[in-house]
């Protein structure tokens, strides 16, 4: 079995994606007019691959992959719900909220590759889907800012 390190390293990474996934299903759903919501549910497709990619490391390495989103990513989709409904589902606000979720999900990706206790093998799955994870958060980072000018 690997060391209990890189299970439980995943399992956190597992746990913020699917906090992830969760995070742009509801963005799709509070979208005005659906305007961003194929834009966000391939975001969520994407996560789903990552989820899938990060539990087959853990289930290889003797682990018991997670399959659940963690208290924080529900305290924040339900903070997401309660601010959209009092600013009428305002595009530019779920846009700001998915790029808030974009930034922390990357920095703990950061964090995650940063930790000299991983194994190598555990960090080359951990790099590869980090290029997913950036090129997601660098689309979100984009989407915010070409609403910028928006009235």
């Amino acid at each position: 079995m690997a060391d209990d390190t890189d299970i439980s390293t995943l399992n956190s990474l597992i746990k913020t994606t699917i906090d992830s996934v969760r995070g742009f299903e509801d963005a799709a759903e509070d979208s005005e007019s659906g305007r961003f919501a194929t834009v966000f549910e391939q975001f969520a497709q994407e996560r789903r691959r990552v989820v899938s990619t990060l539990q087959e490391e853990v289930r290889r390495l003797g682990g018991t992959p997670e399959d659940d989103s963690s208290f924080l990513g529900t305290a924040h989709r339900t903070f997401m719900n309660l601010k959209q409904s009092v600013m009428s589902r305002d595009n530019k606000a779920i846009v700001n909220e998915v790029e808030r979720g974009e930034d922390y999900i990357k920095e703990k990706y950061q964090a995650a590759l940063a930790d000299e206790a991983l194994s190598a093998e555990t960090r080359m799955v951990v790099q590869q889907v980090y290029g997913s994870i950036r090129e997601g958060h660098d689309r979100a980072s984009a989407l915010k800012h070409s609403m910028s000018n928006e009235v």
